[in-house]
């Protein structure tokens, strides 16, 4: 099929090439193929308005879209006219039309003179009352281009913004909540979506004080714009039809929660049926119902994840909070609620009832994967893995994840004995959704504080050479305090590494080498974690720039230290199961930026600052601590953590050089920036410009050049170059070529300007190809 799609491409530009009128081949007589339209924007006495929002804003509202085009050429019509009108309507090239072509885009009159109308009702709308929209349309081989140009006059502004209320308890509701409207609206530009937004405003602020029943539409405004000095005044009043049961504030009384609800039967069965007492339902407390027949939940599901309480004022936040919160449990599949108004002859007062209509998710599953990768180390393998999810292991909602996994890697490099690498392991992880112990680090959002418990083993075995066994264990707290900002303290972090079965032959290069010695040393880590995320992105938006900052901060070794005297340095290195603990202190900064310039276009930078310092019981970081420089993405003009530290040169293994990759530092500073272009949907283009290294605190005999120093700056190592991604939606695949600028060299001098001495024979050497899924940043 793709083949076949790849020869209609090629036959269509073909036939572009050879019929300059191929595009509009397909027209029937008397039609004009649209190409798109121009806005123009002018003062009555004709000097040019600069208002690119605005004039964006009134091309995006002009209908229909012309045909796709990539690069200018309208790919998809050209596909259309290439295969022509089929024999039959449902064969073969009928589905390749409609799969692949564009039928040719045509306007007619009447839909010109449409856009025209919807123009200037726009331009009336933000505050440009004396306006006229003038159409023009040219026509040219039977293309037809609309051009519109809009004359202004003076754009109103508010002069004065009242709201017009009662001595009711809704008046002095609407007063309260509007009393900073008017200050804030007085001398800006007037705008229909101004005033329609501060309904919405008040609405909502309505809704979280129990006015249940109230509607924006109920607000009218009403706008004077003959007060003269081109300015409007706005009076909002409620209207007097309004209903009176939405003037009136409505309490919280019985709640009733289903917990096994079928989608397919009809929520009044349910509901009639709890009311008749006639399912099997626990009473937690007054007024508060959990039917739960076959006894799946625990009611500590439900003290947090419920937004209301009996006898709670009706709030819209509330309401959207228990949503969202028992849709994040994970637990239940489908989650909706409903409120019906209570018999007030009974009752007496405003009364909602509440009912949680919640259908539990499979409880168990187990999934199966399969996946290949293909390292910028010139390394390929495959992964097998096996995933088994209890969705309510303790019947409190908590998530239990168990997964055994085992894996090949094969790396073939020319001049370099092929290397093989096995891992097999598995993990283990229980996820429960609140804290436990005596805290409370309460969230107003809808993530629940979490508990999280894991533990994993791995074996790696890497052939001819050794193997290392790895036990680790975490006891975390993850909690939101707002959507766009995450903790996550892992307080107690267990990190144990053993090699084994080491060749005599490689003994001998672990001898030589402080570098590989250290790669596999016995490790101990016993310490605390904290990170803290802030995302702006996290919620999709349309801003101009958006934020991201992760910070980290890693101890360990601190209390074992204290507790056993332990100071390497006076000959006092203490040791647990006949290992050296490591003691340290780490920190790392991430932060990111994104400029959005349009729809298609912007720029990604990310700058990373991070120090570790070992001390008491240990001389350096542990080797996973580390820092590491180099990689599809970091800095991707030079392989994967092959990089520094300061100006020491590791070689290159393309040259045939002594080469020892996994290069650490305990310090490292990296900025990186990246302009990204879509086109054609799907594919995006990027150039980029890498710069930073990783450097050591303390004089390292066996890497001369890799401390810190005054001179730090001189040895950025820099890389750039071209990327092309595709975007599937599920995944985005990523291929970048990274052409060293400048970076450490053999000789005298620490650093060389390489684009000064480009050549073919030193590009196939020095470049770096990266694949990957997913942004770098």
């Amino acid at each position: 099929m793709n083949k076949l799609f790849n020869i209609l491409v090629l036959l269509s530009v073909i036939a572009s090439l050879t019929t300059s009128c191929s595009v509009t081949k397909s027209l029937k007589p008397g039609q004009k193929l649209y190409i798109g339209s121009d806005v123009d924007l002018k003062r009555y006495d004709s000097s040019k308005i600069v208002n690119k929002e605005l004039q964006e804003e009134l091309k995006s509202l002009i209908r229909p879209r012309p045909n796709s085009r990539v690069l200018g050429v309208p790919y998809k019509l050209m596909i259309y006219n290439a295969i022509g009108e089929p024999k039959k309507k449902d064969g073969f090239w009928a589905r390749m039309r409609n799969k692949y072509g564009e039928a040719p885009v045509v306007i007619s009159d009447a839909a010109l003179e449409k856009n025209r109308q919807i123009l200037g009702n726009r331009l009336e709308n933000r505050g440009y009352f004396k306006n006229t929209v003038l159409l023009d349309s040219v026509v040219k081989d039977k293309k037809l281009k609309a051009k519109y140009t809009a004359l202004l006059g003076e754009q109103y502004t508010f002069r004065e913004y009242n709201f017009e209320t009662d001595s009711s308890q809704i008046g002095n509701d609407i007063e309260d909540v509007a009393k900073r409207m008017p200050e804030r609206r007085k001398g800006n530009a007037y705008s229909l979506e101004t005033i329609t937004r501060d309904r919405e405003r008040i609405d909502d602020r309505l809704k979280q004080r129990g006015y249940y029943y109230f509607n924006p539409d109920y607000l009218l405004a009403f706008v004077d714009s003959t007060v003269g000095n081109h300015q409007v005044d706005v009076d909002v009043k409620i209207k007097p039809s309004t209903p009176e049961k939405a003037l009136q504030q409505y309490r919280i009384r019985d709640i009733y929660v289903f917990t096994n609800y079928d989608i397919k039967t009809d929520t009044t069965y349910y509901i009639d049926a709890a009311r008749l007492n006639s399912m099997n339902n626990t009473d937690t407390a007054q007024h508060l119902h959990i039917i739960d027949p076959d006894r799946n939940f625990r009611t500590v599901v439900f003290d947090r994840t419920l937004g209301f309480k009996p006898g709670d004022l009706y709030n819209r936040s509330a309401h959207s909070l228990a949503l969202n919160r028992l849709t994040n449990l994970g637990t239940f599949k489908f989650v909706r609620a409903n409120f019906q108004e209570v018999d007030t002859v009974s009752t007496g007062g405003n009364w909602l009832n509440t009912f949680y209509f919640l259908t539990p998710a499979q409880k168990k599953s187990i999934r199966f994967e399969v996946s290949g990768f293909v390292k910028s180390n010139n390394s390929n393998g495959a992964e097998l893995s096996v995933n088994w999810r209890h969705r309510n292991l303790l019947k409190g909602a908590e998530k239990f994840t168990a997964r055994a996994y085992g894996s090949v890697e094969q790396q073939v490099m020319k001049g370099i004995k092929n290397i093989g690498t096995r891992k097999i392991g598995g993990e283990m992880s229980l996820e429960i959704p609140r804290l436990l112990g005596r805290f409370s680090w309460d969230t107003s959002n809808a993530f629940l504080p979490k508990t999280l418990i894991s533990a994993g083993y791995e074996r790696f075995i890497r052939t001819d050479q050794y193997s290392l066994n790895s036990f680790n264990a975490n006891y975390a707290y993850i909690w939101k305090p707002t959507v766009n900002k995450e903790h996550k303290l892992d307080v107690v972090n267990f990190v144990y590494v053993r090699p084994s079965n080491i060749d005599s032959n490689f003994q001998k290069r672990l001898d030589t080498s402080v570098i590989l010695r250290r790669s596999l040393e016995q490790q101990f880590i016993l310490g605390s974690i904290h990170n803290f995320t802030y995302n702006t992105q996290a919620l999709p938006n349309r801003r101009r720039h958006n934020f991201y900052l992760n910070t980290n901060l890693d101890v360990a070794g601190n209390i074992l230290g204290l507790a056993t005297g332990a100071n390497i340095r006076e000959d006092k290195e203490k040791h647990i199961f006949k290992t050296p603990f490591s003691q340290y202190i780490r920190g790392e900064v991430d932060f990111r930026h994104y400029l959005r310039f349009s729809n298609t276009l912007n720029l990604a930078s990310r700058a990373i600052v991070g120090a570790g310092y070992a001390y008491g019981n240990s001389y350096t970081l542990p080797f996973v601590k580390s820092f590491f420089a180099g990689g599809p993405n970091d800095i991707r003009a030079f392989m994967i953590r092959s990089l520094g530290p300061g100006s020491y040169y590791a070689g290159n293994p393309r040259l045939n050089r002594i080469y020892v990759g996994d290069q650490p530092g305990e310090m490292k500073i990296e900025f990186n920036t990246e302009i990204r272009k879509k086109f054609a949907n799907i594919f995006e283009f990027a150039f980029f410009i890498d710069a930073g290294n990783t450097w050591l605190l303390r004089e390292d005999s066996t890497r001369p050049g890799g401390k810190i120093s005054s001179n730090f700056l001189k040895e950025f190592a820099i890389g750039a170059g071209p990327g092309i991604r595709l975007d599937l939606s599920i995944l985005l695949l990523r291929l970048d070529v990274g052409i060293p600028v400048r970076g450490p060299v053999h000789g005298e001098n620490r650093f060389d300007w390489h684009f000064k001495r480009m050549e073919w024979e030193w590009l196939k050497n020095n470049w770096v190809w990266n694949i990957s899924i997913g942004y770098p940043f």
